[in-house]
């Protein structure tokens, strides 16, 4: 059964940065693509990042440029960077096996104006 752990949410000032890991277990990582989404108040899960087994990425556009999806498979983690956060990033962030229906439990980000 496939688990994720997250962490490294946090609030941070406009124009801040913060990283969020995901570890995965009961899976080889390695051969997963992964993806990061998130959801903000009020709002619906929205797509953010995703990596692939081979290391290319892909990103929503309210975040490319700023945002970078990477993954370490010695350690079964993908890692979120996230650069000069805007208010509007503000969500609960969670990452995803593709193909899978497991959510990890999803760092809460707050970002201050």
């Amino acid at each position: 059964q496939v688990q994720l752990v997250e962490s490294g949410g946090g609030l941070v000032q406009a124009g801040g940065a913060l990283r969020l890991s995901c570890v995965a277990s009961g899976t080889i990582f390695s051969r997963k693509t992964m993806s990061w989404y998130r959801q903000g108040p009020g709002k619906e899960r929205e797509f953010v990042a995703r990596i692939w087994s081979a290391g290319n990425t892909f990103y929503a556009p309210s975040v490319e440029g700023r945002f970078t999806v990477s993954r370490d498979n010695s350690e079964n983690t993908m890692y979120l960077q996230m650069n000069s956060l805007k208010p509007d990033d503000t969500a609960v962030y969670y990452c995803t096996v593709l193909g899978t229906t497991t959510w990890g439990h999803g760092p809460p980000v707050t970002v201050s104006s």
